[in-house]
């Protein structure tokens, strides 16, 4: 492949996962939100801190921007050379942007959101089976890390047992190890029973 092809794929991918979505969205509530929660950037700290609309929004958009970026090269009329490979280059990129986003000096989230993106376009049956395995996760236990941790071990695994190509399996496997690793001290946090849980809504009064 033209190493032209994979710079453009590396390229539009960083920048795509850099875009601050976390960021963007805290900030138009008039929150800094690196100094807000736990600081993270991510979907799950702007819900704890400016509830679900504004989570679930930032969520939808960080899943958006890895799809683009894994997606992009596959659109036929471009015609560009192992766009399989180069959807593979720009997911990574776009995880590298998202946890190290060159518009907030180089601090971000944990990419959970921005790889699924990227992984529900490459390998879909293997990214419902990690989002079931997320789902069953969070709601047997309110934790929100536990379930991605699971999942990024789940995703990986479902890729080799389904017998798909080598590049994606690795790819699924080192971005499941690099999301497990952003979440070292969550790891730490859930061994010593000092993790948050998402807490459960009271029912509504009569």
């Amino acid at each position: 492949m033209p190493s032209a092809w994979l710079f453009a794929a590396a390229f539009v991918g960083y920048l795509l996962g850099s875009l601050p979505f976390g960021y963007l969205v805290a900030r138009a509530h008039g929150v800094d939100i690196f100094k807000a929660g736990s600081g993270n950037p991510g979907a799950t700290n702007v819900k704890r801190v400016l509830g679900a609309k504004a989570g679930n929004t930032v969520f939808a958009l960080d899943v958006v921007k890895g799809a683009l970026a894994a997606a992009w090269p596959l659109l036929p009329f471009l015609a560009a050379p192992d766009a399989r490979m180069m959807g593979l280059v720009g997911v990574i990129a776009a995880v590298l942007g998202h946890s190290f986003s060159i518009f907030t000096r180089f601090k971000g989230g944990k990419g959970v959101a921005t790889a699924a993106g990227g992984l529900v376009v490459l390998i879909p049956v293997s990214c419902a089976i990690g989002a079931l395995v997320w789902v069953v996760t969070f709601f047997l236990t309110r934790y929100v890390s536990l379930g991605s941790i699971l999942a990024a071990v789940a995703v990986p695994a479902a890729s080799w047992l389904r017998g798909n190509p080598l590049p994606l399996n690795i790819v699924a496997t080192v971005l499941g190890l690099f999301v497990i690793i952003r979440h070292r001290e969550n790891i730490r946090r859930l061994l010593n029973g000092t993790e948050s849980r998402f807490a459960k809504k009271p029912p509504a009064q009569p």
